[in-house]
């Protein structure tokens, strides 16, 4: 078995691009929620919030031909991509062309304005607005796609659409690629773009936040007032690597991921089963060959709906007892979808290196039943812990754990 290592991290989020922005907007409780003034052209969408990535553009080395079979999931994506392979050292390096190197990315679906061209098709049966790429803005898989043919990888292409999942599968599948000898270096993570039609998913569900005079106060993982989901947007990517070849070239080194946990409840579509949830997180400390009380933190899912945070929290119980600090990211950047996988393991590993961990925004009083947990709340902690989890529960009944070590 090959050990697995994170050379390279990076993302777009709606509290910022950069780690350094992220650590600063985490460590005074501001949150990127914002009220959507143009989502109120649409008829019965109750919420108004989301977050939004703040004027992101492409740069401008990225000229047309570039761009054409990008939309802005893609954008995000392969951004990020040449974000974290700068931060690697690998960008301009002969792997990615080897064959050796591949990519396992995901996101919800692919770009709406895309999909909405063929919906005009069928509601008006004209095709005008499509084109030769229209469909590969729209396919599901166009963020590792367009990945790999921006960088040249020649090597696995693994997509992971499994909605709120599909970054932390991402990653995990990755990290079997790599541990199984298949590939030495994997950009693994996820993306997502902000859209009306994907609050309208949650929002047919009761689901989603209407808090719309007060975006500043919501969402509110695990809080006995919360109301419901806020949908953001962003992209998250790691660079993970063979940990020989990474010695070898002298790369800097983050941390090791040593587990990964995923199954399914085999149930229903959209009703979390804490059984199946705690099995996930069970089967990644098999893998990691951890005992409980050896993780420092838990990256919580945290979505701040009623169902999805009682079983998550029960789940969480189950395995650690109430020992075992735990907090959101999502409390701040809103359901990133794709990307939240990616993007919460990148911070999980940022606050596990400088032994500082964000606390959960507007959580102030804890829903009784959740479970019995060490929640971080009001402000940020220090903790000095050698492993990191991160959580994942999707739709369809998707479970992941992603299990880090400090180096």
């Amino acid at each position: 078995m090959k050990r697995v290592v994170v050379t390279g991290m990076a993302g777009l989020s709606p509290i910022g691009n950069d780690w350094p922005t992220i650590r600063a907007r985490l460590a005074s409780m501001h949150t990127g929620i914002r009220y959507m003034e143009d989502w109120a052209t649409y008829d019965g969408l109750n919420t108004r919030l989301g977050g939004p990535v703040e004027d992101f553009r492409m740069p401008a080395h990225y000229n047309r031909k570039a761009l054409r079979s990008m939309g802005r999931i893609a954008q995000l994506a392969t951004y990020s991509a040449e974000l974290a392979l700068t931060d690697s050292g690998l960008l301009d390096d002969p792997i990615l062309t080897s064959g050796k190197a591949g990519v396992s990315f995901g996101s919800s679906a692919g770009s709406v304005a895309a999909i909405g061209d063929f919906g005009n098709m069928l509601i008006n049966h004209s095709t005008d607005g499509l084109n030769a790429n229209s469909y590969i803005r729209m396919m599901a898989h166009t963020a590792p796609v367009n990945i790999g043919v921006h960088f040249g990888l020649k090597g696995r292409v693994i997509t992971t659409s499994s909605a709120c999942t599909s970054g932390s599968q991402g990653i995990g599948y990755a990290y079997e690629a790599i541990k199984y000898g298949m590939q030495t270096v994997m950009l693994a993570g996820g993306a997502e773009e902000l859209s009306p039609t994907e609050a309208a998913v949650f929002d047919t569900l009761y689901a989603t936040s209407v808090k719309n005079e007060t975006p500043e106060a919501t969402p509110r993982p695990f809080d006995r007032n919360r109301d419901g989901l806020v949908v953001g947007e962003g992209s998250g990517c790691l660079v993970l690597e063979e940990l020989e070849h990474a010695r070898a070239r002298g790369a800097t080194i983050y941390a090791e991921l040593v587990g990964f946990g995923t199954n399914s409840d085999g149930k229903h579509v959209t009703q979390p089963s804490a059984d199946t949830m705690q099995e996930a997180i069970q089967l990644a400390l098999r893998d990691a060959a951890l005992a409980p009380e050896q993780i420092g933190y838990v990256s919580a899912h945290g979505t701040a709906t009623d169902r999805g945070d009682v079983a998550e929290s029960n789940a969480t119980e189950a395995v650690f007892g109430g020992a075992t600090p735990i907090s959101a990211f999502k409390s701040f950047t809103g359901h990133t979808l794709g990307a939240c996988g990616a993007l919460e393991a990148w911070a999980s590993i940022e606050m596990m290196r400088s032994q500082w961990f964000h606390a959960t925004a507007n959580l102030t009083d804890i829903d009784p039943d959740c479970g019995d947990l060490d929640y971080i709340v009001g402000e940020g902690r220090t903790i000095d812990t050698e492993y990191v989890m991160s959580n994942n529960f999707a739709f369809g009944g998707i479970n992941t754990s992603l299990i880090f070590r400090r180096v």
